[in-house]
């Protein structure tokens, strides 16, 4: 039978340097410190990813809101189509709620109201027909859509009554 050879030699002679239980735990700390900060990050990307989309999708709806705002107040003049034509409905910017009393102003007092409800207390209305040819303008507050910029939105519209 063959001899055996020295476990503590290698073939080319060399001892090798045996590895300790310390040096190998200190390795495995570093690894899972630095998966950890990279989690950490990436978790912090999706927060401010997660925050941006609700500003925006929240800026998204005041938009949409004010598209329906102003074919509310057309198809209200639609309704009483002498009085819009005859520049009954005509009102300058105005973000004051009219009083109410006659049909056309109970209308303008509801919409203007209704703007207000939907997208914040500074938003405004103004109505302008020249014969049959209205313009809608409904202007709003969206500082929350552009951050700490105070930022005016405005939406206008055309129509034929």
């Amino acid at each position: 039978m063959g001899t055996r050879p020295n476990s503590s030699r290698i073939a080319s002679g060399r001892r090798r340097a045996p590895r300790t239980a310390a040096h190998a735990r200190g390795v495995g700390l570093i690894e899972v410190l630095v998966a950890v900060l990279v989690l950490a990050i990436g978790l912090l990307g999706v927060a401010a990813l997660q925050a941006t989309a609700l500003r925006n999708s929240q800026s998204s709806l005041e938009r949409s809101q004010s598209v329906i705002h102003i074919y509310s107040i057309f198809d209200a003049m639609r309704a009483n189509a002498d009085a819009a034509r005859g520049g009954a409905y005509n009102m300058p910017l105005t973000c004051a709620v009219p009083g109410g009393g006659s049909i056309t102003a109970n209308d303008q007092r509801q919409w203007i109201q209704t703007i207000q409800d939907n997208l914040g207390p500074t938003a405004c209305g103004q109505v302008r027909c020249d014969g049959p040819t209205c313009t809608i303008l409904v202007r709003w507050d969206d500082s929350r859509a552009g951050g700490a910029s105070a930022q005016t939105y405005s939406f206008s519209t055309t129509s034929r009554i």
